[in-house]
């Protein structure tokens, strides 16, 4: 189940935004100190944070800070563990009994001719078949996963069988500069598409939360290609 307030991701998945510290107030804040100065007004404290951003002033944007809980795929989180100026904990499977829970991609995609690491859409290929036969492996490795429980197989013994579709939860506290960060990356085109949607999510959060630094940030540092943060961007060129 879903906890309220969460944004959905994926077909199980989710993140929810558990506290938050600072702001556009707390950055303002802490490029101010270094002078002894205080708020000046909206409007100053507003252009302040566009020139942070545009000139690479980036420790004021540490002093604003989210908690996250996600429930990803193991190969999402996998993924996401690579950022590491951050903080994580996640669920041990050593300590708890895995739930049912894991992710059936809506359509299948091709290997990209071009690019290694990346894919394409696969319109040519046989979505339903395909499918099935991946839900039945997984069928078949939770019930293997539960027969070894019932069997006296550790838990953390019986987890091998579990395969990297499974969902898995953590908490990630990170500011707002390595937040700005992963957004970068991920939401990007040449991310895999699964984590693309949570950074999506996060954007959305990081939108509401701090308009003002999301705003500089579409200006100034985002050099990506997403078609809705493209769209975003534009809007804040032309306003």
């Amino acid at each position: 189940m879903i906890p309220s307030g969460s944004v959905p991701v994926l077909d199980k998945g989710f993140v929810r935004l558990v506290e938050f510290m600072g702001g556009d107030g707390g950055v303002v804040d802490a490029a101010r100190v270094s002078y002894g100065g205080v708020s000046k007004g909206e409007e100053a404290d507003k252009k302040l944070i566009f020139y942070l951003l545009a000139h690479a002033h980036l420790t004021p944007f540490e002093h604003s800070v989210f908690k996250f809980h996600v429930n990803a795929p193991i190969f999402v989180a996998r993924q996401w563990f690579r950022h590491r100026f951050a903080a994580y904990n996640e669920i041990s499977y050593r300590y708890t009994q895995a739930k049912d829970e894991y992710y059936i991609p809506a359509a299948w995609r091709a290997q990209d001719r071009k690019n290694k690491q990346g894919s394409v859409e696969a319109p040519a290929l046989d979505h339903a078949a395909l499918t099935e036969k991946f839900s039945e492996q997984v069928r078949r490795a939770s019930a293997l996963y539960e027969e070894m429980l019932a069997a006296g197989v550790a838990r953390e013994m019986a987890r091998l069988i579990l395969p990297v579709n499974l969902y898995t939860q953590f908490y990630w506290t990170v500011n707002a500069r390595s937040l700005m960060n992963f957004v970068a990356l991920r939401a990007d085109a040449h991310a895999q598409w699964e984590i693309r949607q949570y950074a999506r999510a996060l954007a959305d959060v990081f939108r509401e939360k701090m308009p003002w630094t999301y705003a500089a940030f579409l200006r100034h540092a985002w050099k990506g290609e997403n078609p809705e943060l493209a769209a975003q961007a534009r809007e804040v060129q032309e306003a």
